[in-house]
């Protein structure tokens, strides 16, 4: 239940966790790894419509925020990877919410 006043303190936390996953592409990104690690272009083809550049700029974002790791293998030509960290599966619940309520909302406002 959304409370009234809002709180500084919680406000903080809703602000950082905004920043973490800002964006319409992240929780894409995060919900395309959660099954298993996956190179750049695994992910540009399951994240339909994102761009490259994009993806490159929201992998950075996601590894700096310890939601993802990059990981180059030492081969030729060089293999580089992406899984999701503990620290993203714990955004697993509000992924799991955010489907529910977009079909909800799908509904609502669509009526499909």
């Amino acid at each position: 239940m959304l409370s009234k006043g809002g709180c500084p303190k919680t406000m903080l936390s809703i602000k950082d966790a905004l920043e973490a996953v800002e964006g319409r592409w992240k929780l894409l990104i995060l919900f395309s790894l959660s099954e298993s690690p996956k190179r750049f272009k695994e992910i540009s083809r399951e994240v339909n419509g994102i761009t490259d550049k994009t993806l490159s700029k929201e992998l950075k974002n996601l590894e700096e925020n310890k939601l993802i790791i990059r990981e180059v293998y030492n081969t030729f030509p060089p293999k580089v990877e992406y899984s999701i960290t503990p620290h993203g599966l714990s955004l697993e619940k509000v992924i799991d919410e955010l489907h529910f309520w977009g079909l909800a909302h799908r509904n609502k406002v669509i009526g499909k």
